[in-house]
């Protein structure tokens, strides 16, 4: 579904893209948090989230990084396993965070798309040319981004917003 542009400026958009960065929690898992008695955090992650970021990386050239507030070992084990070298733990300021990437990787605002679901994604979502958020974002969230998912955050948000790119592009397969 989009809505702050209509789909041919979204798929505009998509074409331009070379990174495509995402907030973890509540976006790449469902936004729980497990402990153990031992008190070791857990997070379920979605395996075709991580099939969306072959895709992206394979089929269009388009790398993928991972900005969270959180710091978390678990986000750092699946952004390894994923290859994902652009993995910032504890963003606090997260436009800040994509902005700096955005200079050391010396690409241009709409270059790049952020997919988030929280208040704090806002202003992220301000520095980039394409934004998405998952189907159970805040409302917030939703009225700013460029492109509502059908899926929740953790089931499949991030992959669906991966095909819609591929599709735009027509790099999918």
């Amino acid at each position: 579904m989009t809505n702050r542009s209509k789909a041919t400026d979204v798929a505009a958009l998509a074409c331009r893209l070379k990174l495509v960065l995402t907030d973890c929690d509540g976006v790449l898992t469902d936004g729980g948090v497990y402990y153990s008695e031992r008190g070791e955090e857990l997070k379920r992650f979605n395996i075709r989230d991580g099939m969306g970021v072959e895709r992206l990386r394979t089929l269009a050239g388009i790398e993928t990084g991972i900005v969270t507030g959180e710091i978390s070992p678990a986000v750092s084990r699946r952004a390894e396993k994923l290859g994902i070298s652009e993995c910032h733990l504890g963003a606090k300021d997260k436009a800040s965070v994509v902005r700096a990437v955005l200079e050391r990787l010396n690409l241009s605002f709409d270059e790049a798309a952020y997919l988030g679901d929280d208040v704090n994604d806002l202003l992220a979502f301000a520095v980039v040319g394409l934004t998405a958020c998952p189907g159970d974002a805040l409302d917030e969230v939703k009225a700013a981004a460029h492109i509502i998912l059908e899926k929740p955050g953790g089931y499949g948000a991030f992959r669906e917003f991966v095909e819609i790119i591929l599709k735009a592009r027509g790099d999918g397969a």
